[in-house]
C-alpha cells in the first residue's frame, strides 16, 4: 500500500447515527492527507442510509470543502456493497406524514446530496457491490463512478409506492438524461454493471479482482494535476450545468412532490416491505 491508499487502519473521523445499530459514516485519510476516504458501513444492511448517515455525509463533506490542501475524495461502502438504498424501517417515524418526506428529501437527505455535489474537488464514487437508491443517487453526486463487474445498480422506489424527489431527480437525470431516468424508474429494475456503462451511469467498468487496482490508479492520475486546474474546472462545469432542483421548481410545483405521502399506496408500498409482501397498488 502506497501513501496515496486509504484503509481502516489509517486515523480516521467518524460519525454514528443516533440510534444503536443504525449506521455510521467514517472518513480516513492517505499519509499525507491529501486524499479522503468516505466509508458508509451498516453491517448486516447492505449499507443502508439512515438518517442519521445522511447527516453524518453532510457534515463530513461540509468539512471537507474547506480543506485547502485536499485533492480528492472518495466515497465507498464497507462489507461487500456500496449502499442498498434508504433504511426503509425509519420510515414509520420519519417517512409518513407530508411535513416529514418534506423534511427527509429537501434537508436530511438533500443536504447530503448538496454537500457532495458542492465539495470543491474531485469526487470519487467507488462502487463495489449493490448501488441502488440513495446509493444511486450518491453516486450520481459524484463526479467520476468506477464500478466492479460484481455491482449492481437501480431505483426501484415505485414498488414502495413513492416517486423520486426534486434534488435526487436532478441528480440522477443530469448523468443519465431523461430517458435512462425514466427507465430506471418506471420499470423498478436492477442494472446489471455492464447495462449500467453502457449507458453512462458509471465512467469505468472493471473486473472485480482488478478493482481496488484501477481506483488506485485514477486517485493516482486525479491527484497528479494541479489542485488548483481541478477546482476551477469543477467550478466551472458547475457553473454551466447546473443541477439545483430548486431553481426549476416553483413553490406549488415542489409542494406537489410530496403529495405521495397522502396516498394509501404509499402506505401500502411501505408494509409490503416491512412484511415481505407484494403490494397491491390500487392509484388511491
Amino acid at each position: 500500500m502506497n501513501d496515496r491508499q486509504s484503509s481502516p487502519s489509517q486515523p480516521s473521523v467518524g460519525r454514528d447515527s443516533s440510534e444503536p445499530n443504525a449506521g455510521r459514516v467514517w472518513c480516513s485519510r492517505t499519509a499525507a492527507g491529501d486524499v479522503a476516504t468516505v466509508w458508509l458501513s451498516h453491517p448486516g444492511r447492505l449499507n443502508a442510509l439512515s438518517a442519521g448517515m445522511w447527516k453524518a455525509l453532510a457534515e463530513i463533506f461540509t468539512e471537507l470543502a474547506a480543506e485547502e490542501l485536499l485533492r480528492a475524495a472518495v466515497i465507498r461502502g464497507e462489507g461487500g456493497a456500496f449502499a442498498s438504498g434508504a433504511d426503509i424501517t425509519e420510515f414509520a417515524q420519519l417517512h409518513s406524514s407530508r411535513d416529514q418526506v418534506r423534511h427527509y428529501h429537501d434537508t436530511i437527505l438533500g443536504d447530503g446530496l448538496r454537500a457532495v455535489l458542492n465539495c470543491p474537488v474531485p469526487v470519487i464514487a467507488a462502487i463495489d457491490g449493490p448501488c441502488v437508491g440513495g446509493g444511486l443517487e450518491i453516486a450520481s453526486a459524484c463526479d467520476l463512478r468506477i464500478a466492479s463487474r460484481r455491482s449492481s445498480f437501480g431505483v426501484p422506489i415505485g414498488r414502495l409506492g413513492f416517486p423520486i424527489a426534486p434534488i435526487e431527480a436532478a441528480c440522477v437525470v443530469e448523468l443519465i438524461g431523461r430517458a435512462n431516468a425514466l427507465e430506471l424508474l418506471l420499470e423498478g429494475r436492477i442494472w446489471t454493471s455492464d447495462e449500467a456503462y453502457a449507458k453512462g451511469l458509471i465512467n469505468r467498468l472493471v473486473d472485480d479482482n482488478d478493482w481496488e487496482r484501477e481506483l488506485e490508479a485514477t486517485l493516482q492520475r486525479v491527484c497528479s494535476c494541479a489542485p488548483h486546474a481541478s477546482r476551477r474546472s469543477k467550478w466551472i462545469i458547475r457553473q454551466l450545468t447546473t443541477i439545483d432542483d430548486r431553481q426549476k421548481l416553483s413553490q406549488g410545483q415542489r409542494e406537489a412532490c410530496w403529495d405521495f405521502a397522502d396516498t394509501r399506496d404509499y402506505a401500502k408500498g411501505l408494509d409490503a416491505f416491512l412484511t415481505k409482501t407484494r403490494p397491491q397498488f390500487k392509484n388511491d
